[in-house]
C-alpha cells in the first residue's frame, strides 16, 4: 500500500454506505437516519472522519476505517468506514477487545500489527481469514492518549507478494494513530464523550485522479468578430490571459478543424432562436489529445423584435470520461460502473436491459437497492473479493429460476467496472440452503454455497479460542446469529436437573424469566429439544402455538429454533434461535445448526470445567494472600492484588506484612508463571519469609535463606524478591532485593523518587548468593510503594516508560488517603481486558503521632 502523498481533498459521508432492503440496523440513540442519507458529522465524526480518509491516503490503503470504544466494557464498535460500503463490513461492526482478531490484539496491546498479505493474516489470525478469505495487506495502529485507549486506526489494501509495507509508512500510520489519540484526548479533556455506540457512517474517499470542472465565460460580438475571455476560459484553453487576442479566432485556434464549425452553428442559431445552445467540441491545449467540452451559448437582443447580436456563453471543461456513454451504448453487453460505495454511477442499453429497470432509475443508487436479485449474502463475498481484494470477480446470478445472468466485477482503487451477459442455467444442480433475503432460496453456485460457511467456520475456531461459558455465550452471539440472519438468543445449561437460563440477546425483557429452572418433565420446546436429543424448527410463530398450546410466546412473528447441547452423549442444556419473520430451514440448514450445536455443547462443558477449576485455584490463591493486615502505631498498610486476565487467572505475586520483634517486615515477591503451580510456590516462599522473619533474622539472612528453599524445592523454578525491615518509631529501613524492581519513594511534599537500591540474583539460580542491605528513612508523611513487574509492565513500551508512569502518577495524589491512592495506582490496569501478569502493589505510609488528617499531602505542600 502506498501513494506519493496524504490525500487531502473535500470527502463525502454517508449513513453507513447504504443499507440493503430489509438490512437489521442497530440504531445509536443519537446517531443519523436512513442508509444512504448524507450524515450530519458532530466534531468527533469530522475528527474521525478526516483522520481515516488521511492516513489510509497516506500510506496507499483503498479502504480501511476506525474503531472506537463503545458505552460496553471491553466492545469496540466500527464508528467510519472508509472506501466502502458499510453495509459490507456488517459481520465486523462490533469487536470485542478479547477476540483472537487483529483490530482487537492492537488494541490490547497498544502496538502496530502489520499483515502483509492473506498468508500471514491466516498464520496470525486464522478467524479473520474465515470470514475475509482474500489476498489482503492490512495495517492497525492503536489510538490512545496517555492511559486512555480509545480504538484502533484500520488500513487496507492488495496484498503485494514479497513486498510488504515499507518501515516508513508504517511509522507514518503509527504517528496518525497518535495524532488521532491526541485529538481524541482533547475533546475528552474538554467533556466530549469519546465513545460510538451507534452505526459506523462511510465516506467515500477524494479520486486523487479527478479533474476539477472549470467553467469559463465569453462575450462574443457576431458583428466585429471581438471576443472576451475571462481567466478561467484562457485557463480551459490553457493559454496566458495577456497572451489572448480578443477575437473569435483566438478561440477557433483551439478547436479541432472537424469542430469548429459548431461555434458559427452556435452562434447563429442562438441568435435566429432567443433560446441557448449547447454543444460539446473538443479543443486542443499545445500537445496534449484532445479534449471534450461543453460549449453553451445565450443571445442578447438589443431591442425587442431585432436580432441578437452578440452572443455571450461558458465553455465548461467537464475532464475526461464524458464520452463513455456514447462509447457504451454501443456494447452489446451489459456495462456498468460503480463507486466505492457501491452506487452506480453509470449504465449503458445493454446493462438496462438485462437488469430491466430504466437507467435514470439506477444511477445513483446501490447496486444491491436498485437490483434486487443482486442482493444475496452469497454474492456478498464477491463484493467484498473486489473492493477490498481488488480481485476481479466473475459469478453467475440468477434474475429466476431459467433467467440466468453471468456477473463480472473489474475493480480499479477508484470503483468498479461491471459488465452483463445472458447466461445458461448452470449445469450444476445449485445448493439449496437457503438464508434470509435470498429470492430464490438456492446458492448460485458452488462458490456462494462455499462463502455460506464462512461464519460457520468463524465460530468453530473462535468456540476454540473461547475459554468461560460467558465468553461461549457472547462468540455464540456475534458468530452463529449473523451466519443465519437470527436477531434473539438464549442458552440454557442443565444443573440438577433444571435448566438455567445463562445468557440471552434480543428477547423482550423479562420475557425468559418464566423458563429459568425448569424441571425437565416441563413440556416444552426448550426442554424436549434436550431430552429427546432431536432440534425443533418452527418456520412460524403460529406453527409453535399450535404444537404446544397455551405456551407463552412472545408478540414477534418470526421463526424459531430449539437445539439440543449434547456433548460427548451427555446433556449440557438447549440453545434457542429466533428469527424476526417467518422462514424454512433446509436439511442443509438444520444439518449445520445441528452439528454447531454439538460444537457450542462441547465448548460449555469445557468452559464449565474450567470455572470450576478457575474457582478452585482463585480460591487457593486467596488462602495463601494475608486477608488482614497487622495495625501498628503510625505505620499504615495497604495491599492490592490483581489477577491476570489470561489463563486461571491466578499467578505466583504476594505481598505481605509481618510484624516481629526487630520491626515491621514489609514483603513483596513475584513467581514465575501463572496456575496453581506458582500459587503452590508463592504460597511456599510466603511461609518461609514469614518463618525467618518471625525467627528475628537479619534481611539478608530472610533473602538468602528463602533462595536456598526454593531451590531445594524446584531447581527450574525462580522468583523475584523485595524485603524491608522498618522501624516505626523512627523510620529508619534495612532493605533487600533479589531481582525486584525497585521502590518508589514519595516525600511528604509529593516529591517521588525511584529507589537505588543494590540487589541479588533472583531467587532460584544460585544457594551461595548474597544479598547486599541497604539503608533508608521514612519520614513523617512519607510512603514507601513495593510493587510487582504486572503494574508497569505494558505491550509496546519500555519498563522505564511504565515506572516513570508509577512515579508521575503517585506524585500527582492530593488530599487522598492511602488506601484511594492505592486504588489510584491501580486503576488503569483494573480497566485493563488483556493483562497477561497478575499484578501485586504494597502501600506503607509512616506518620507522624501529631497526625489527625492522615491523607496525602499534594504536590510541593507539606
Amino acid at each position: 500500500m502506498r501513494a506519493p502523498a496524504a490525500l487531502a481533498h473535500p470527502f463525502y459521508v454517508t449513513r453507513y454506505g447504504a443499507a440493503r432492503p430489509g438490512a437489521r440496523t442497530e440504531r445509536g440513540p443519537e446517531r443519523g437516519t436512513s442508509g444512504g442519507a448524507v450524515h450530519p458529522l458532530d466534531e468527533l465524526g469530522l475528527v474521525l472522519a478526516e483522520a481515516a480518509v488521511h492516513s489510509i491516503g497516506a500510506v496507499g490503503g483503498h479502504a480501511g476505517g476506525v474503531y472506537l470504544r463503545s458505552g460496553t466494557p471491553g466492545l469496540l464498535r466500527l464508528a467510519v468506514v472508509v472506501g466502502l460500503p458499510g453495509e459490507l463490513m456488517r459481520p465486523w461492526w462490533r469487536m470485542h477487545v478479547n477476540r483472537p482478531f487483529p483490530v482487537a490484539e492492537c488494541h490490547r496491546r497498544s502496538q502496530l500489527i502489520h499483515l502483509a498479505d492473506g498468508e500471514e493474516a491466516m498464520q496470525r489470525f486464522p478467524q479473520l481469514m474465515a470470514g475475509l478469505p482474500f489476498p489482503l495487506s492490512s495495517l492497525y495502529a492503536p489510538v490512545r492518549s496517555g492511559d486512555e485507549r480509545f480504538g484502533v486506526l484500520v488500513a487496507l489494501g492488495p496484498a503485494t507478494a514479497g513486498q510488504p509495507v515499507a518501515e516508513a509508512d508504517r511509522r507514518r500510520f503509527a504517528d496518525a494513530g497518535k495524532r488521532l489519540g491526541a485529538a481524541l484526548g482533547e475533546l475528552h479533556h474538554d467533556g466530549t464523550p469519546v465513545r460510538w455506540d451507534g452505526e459506523p457512517f462511510a465516506v467515500q474517499p477524494p479520486d486523487p485522479t479527478a479533474r476539477p470542472v472549470r467553467i469559463g465565460t465569453f462575450d462574443w460580438d457576431l458583428g466585429s468578430g471581438a471576443l472576451i475571455a475571462d481567466e478561467e476560459l484562457c485557463a480551459i484553453l490553457g493559454v496566458d490571459p495577456a497572451g489572448f487576442p480578443g477575437t473569435i479566432g483566438g478561440l477557433t485556434a483551439h478547436v479541432t478543424p472537424e469542430d469548429a464549425y459548431q461555434l458559427w452553428a452556435v452562434a447563429r442559431e442562438a441568435a435566429q432562436t432567443g433560446r441557448n445552445v449547447v454543444r460539446r467540441i473538443r479543443i486542443c491545449r499545445d500537445d496534449d489529445p484532445p479534449s471534450l467540452v461543453e460549449l453553451t451559448g445565450r443571445p442578447v437582443r438589443a431591442a425587442p423584435g431585432i436580432g441578437a447580436r452578440r452572443v455571450t456563453g461558458s465553455l465548461i471543461d467537464l475532464g475526461t470520461g464524458v464520452v463513455a456513454g456514447e462509447a457504451g451504448d454501443r456494447l452489446p453487453d451489459g456495462l456498468f460502473s460503480l463507486d466505492r460505495s457501491c452506487r452506480i454511477t453509470y449504465a449503458n442499453h445493454s446493462a438496462e436491459d438485462l437488469i430491466g429497470t430504466p437507467r435514470d432509475q439506477l444511477v445513483g443508487r446501490v447496486l444491491w437497492e436498485a437490483v434486487p436479485w443482486l442482493d444475496r449474502p452469497g454474492y456478498w463475498d464477491h463484493y467484498r473479493a473486489a473492493l477490498l481484494a481488488l480481485t476481479p470477480v466473475q459469478f453467475r446470478a440468477g434474475r429466476a429460476e431459467d433467467d440466468w445472468v453471468t456477473v463480472s466485477l473489474f475493480p480499479g482503487r477508484e470503483g468498479v467496472t461491471g459488465t452483463l451477459a445472458a447466461a445458461e442455467r448452470p449445469d450444476y444442480t445449485p445448493g439449496s440452503v437457503s438464508f434470509p433475503g435470498a429470492g430464490l432460496g438456492t446458492f448460485a453456485s458452488p462458490a456462494d454455497r462455499a462463502s455460506a460457511l464462512y461464519r460457520p467456520v468463524a465460530l468453530a475456531i473462535a468456540l476454540t479460542e473461547a475459554v468461560t461459558a460467558r465468553q461461549v455465550s457472547a462468540v455464540v452471539t456475534e458468530e452463529l446469529l449473523p451466519a443465519f440472519g437470527g436477531r434473539q438468543l438464549a442458552i440454557y445449561v442443565l444443573h440438577e436437573r433444571h435448566l438455567y437460563l445463562a445468557w440471552e440477546t434480543g428477547f423482550p425483557a423479562g420475557f425468559l424469566a418464566p423458563f429459568d429452572g425448569v424441571g425437565l418433565d416441563a413440556r416444552i420446546p426448550g426442554v424436549e429439544t434436550l431430552t429427546t436429543g432431536r432440534p425443533i424448527f418452527f418456520e412460524s410463530m403460529d406453527k409453535l402455538a399450535a404444537a404446544y398450546p397455551g405456551l407463552a410466546i412472545d408478540a414477534s412473528v418470526g421463526a424459531r429454533a430449539f437445539l439440543p447441547l449434547i456433548a460427548s452423549g451427555r446433556p449440557v442444556g438447549s440453545c434457542i434461535l429466533g428469527f424476526d419473520h417467518p422462514r424454512g430451514f433446509t436439511p442443509e440448514e438444520r444439518t449445520v445448526l445441528t452439528a454447531l450445536a454439538g460444537l457450542i455443547a462441547q465448548a460449555l462443558e469445557r468452559a464449565q470445567r474450567y470455572d470450576n477449576e478457575s474457582a478452585l485455584a482463585r480460591g487457593l490463591q486467596a488462602a495463601l494472600l494475608p486477608h488482614r493486615l497487622p495495625v501498628v502505631k503510625d505505620v499504615e498498610t495497604v495491599g492490592r492484588y490483581l489477577p491476570g486476565t489470561q489463563g486461571m487467572d491466578v499467578g505466583g505475586d504476594w505481598y505481605d506484612v509481618i510484624d516481629t520483634d526487630r520491626g515491621l517486615a514489609l514483603v513483596i515477591g513475584d513467581v514465575q508463571g501463572h496456575g496453581v503451580p506458582a500459587a503452590a510456590i508463592m504460597g511456599q516462599l510466603r511461609s518461609a519469609v514469614r518463618a525467618f522473619a518471625l525467627a528475628d533474622r537479619e534481611p539478608d539472612e530472610v533473602m538468602s535463606g528463602t533462595n536456598r528453599l526454593l531451590i531445594d524445592l524446584d531447581p527450574a523454578q525462580f522468583a523475584t524478591c523485595c524485603y524491608v525491615l522498618l522501624d516505626p518509631a523512627t523510620g529508619t529501613a534495612q532493605a533487600v532485593r533479589a531481582g525486584h524492581p525497585q521502590p518508589l519513594l514519595r516525600g511528604p511534599d509529593g516529591t517521588t523518587e525511584v529507589l537505588d537500591l543494590p540487589g541479588g540474583l533472583i531467587l532460584g539460580v544460585d544457594a551461595e548468593e548474597h544479598y547486599p542491605v541497604s539503608e533508608l528513612t521514612l519520614g513523617p508523611g512519607a510512603v514507601l510503594a513495593l510493587f510487582t513487574d504486572g503494574l508497569i509492565e505494558e505491550a509496546g513500551t519500555d519498563i522505564d516508560a511504565g515506572v516513570e508512569r508509577l512515579r508521575s502518577t503517585l506524585s500527582r495524589v492530593s488530599r487522598i488517603t492511602i488506601a484511594d491512592t492505592a486504588d489510584r495506582l491501580i486503576r488503569g490496569a483494573r480497566q485493563a481486558t488483556d493483562r497477561p501478569d497478575d499484578i501485586a502493589l504494597l502501600l506503607t505510609a509512616r506518620w507522624s503521632p501529631r497526625e489527625t488528617d492522615r491523607t496525602l499531602a499534594g504536590p510541593g505542600r507539606p
